[in-house]
């Protein structure tokens, strides 16, 4: 199984064209007032060297430091054809999820150009965005050069998880109201992390987010709990995570390996999923995890 899931990685760069060209993007005849949707776009886009082309950020886009100063457009799921426009853009660039789609239909036809930017929570998608971007910003070699970079670091990661052969079984944990936990089921971008960090989810039963049953996260048998590193109302503390009737009957409860790592970072997609996968590697596996 390990074998497999190295092959798959080490190959990750024979599926990146096909994703891609399947969508190819085209340069924009003007970037001077660009507005990308999708904290993983403004980091690339930083990444490249073009971040001075930004007149405005989405509520997800908060690294670099410098995109926080840029002026806020709304969150990425939640537009407003308003608050987009405000900033008088010249190019939107537009990540797959964003909405609602009645506000991607008005600034689609709003006059100004407008592309969009395939999701995939993989890492020949984080590869496939970074060349997306380049084709948008007329700047091809350099992101090329940019995403073989990125795509010796997914190849590191692969190396360095070779060796398990026990997968440690995670559970994602969103949120957590009146003792009801919302976790991780496929097809997220939870879901993407476990697997690149070399291990599995711990749900398999349903796609996206949901409250689980206590059946169901005895069922889960979670080895470790991965969170968002954030404070709120809906943040548990690790005691009161431990202290859960139906946590306390998992391995969890034994290990207490409960990991939590900044929101955008963790789950974003952008340039520094490999970073991110490859930490939580090292948190759930220690030594067993081949260092450089």
């Amino acid at each position: 199984m390990r074998s497999l899931f190295v092959s798959l990685l080490a190959g990750a760069a024979l599926t990146v064209a096909p994703l891609a060209t399947a969508q190819e993007l085209h340069a924009f005849s003007d970037v001077s007032r660009l507005v990308s949707i999708g904290g993983s776009l403004t980091e690339v886009i930083y990444a490249v060297g073009e971040g001075e082309r930004l007149v405005g950020r989405d509520q997800t886009a908060t690294y670099p430091e410098a995109a926080a100063a840029l002026p806020d457009i709304g969150y990425p799921r939640q537009l407003a054809p308003e608050g987009v426009l405000s900033v008088s853009p010249t190019a939107l660039l537009v990540l797959e999820g964003s909405g609602p789609p009645e506000t991607l239909d008005v600034l689609s036809h709003a006059g100004v150009e407008y592309q969009t930017v395939p999701e995939s929570y993989s890492a020949a998608g984080v590869i496939a965005k970074i060349v997306a971007v380049g084709q948008a910003l007329g700047m091809e070699e350099d992101a090329q050069a940019y995403a073989a970079e990125i795509q010796g670091q997914f190849a590191a990661l692969a190396k360095a998880t070779a060796a398990i052969e026990e997968p440690k079984r995670v559970l994602f944990v969103l949120s957590v109201e009146g003792g009801k936990i919302q976790a991780s089921g496929t097809g997220t971008a939870a879901d993407g992390m476990i697997a690149l960090a070399g291990a599995q989810n711990a749900i398999t039963s349903y796609s996206g987010y949901k409250a689980l049953t206590e059946e169901a996260i005895i069922s889960a048998a979670p080895d470790a709990i991965l969170m968002m590193d954030r404070g709120g109302d809906h943040a548990a503390t690790d005691a009161e995570l431990l202290s859960h009737p139906a946590i306390a009957l998992t391995p969890v409860a034994q290990t207490k390996a409960i990991y939590r790592l900044d929101g955008s970072y963790l789950l974003g997609f952008g340039p520094r999923a490999a970073a991110a996968a490859t930490e939580v590697a090292r948190l759930l596996y220690g030594d067993q995890v081949g260092g450089e």
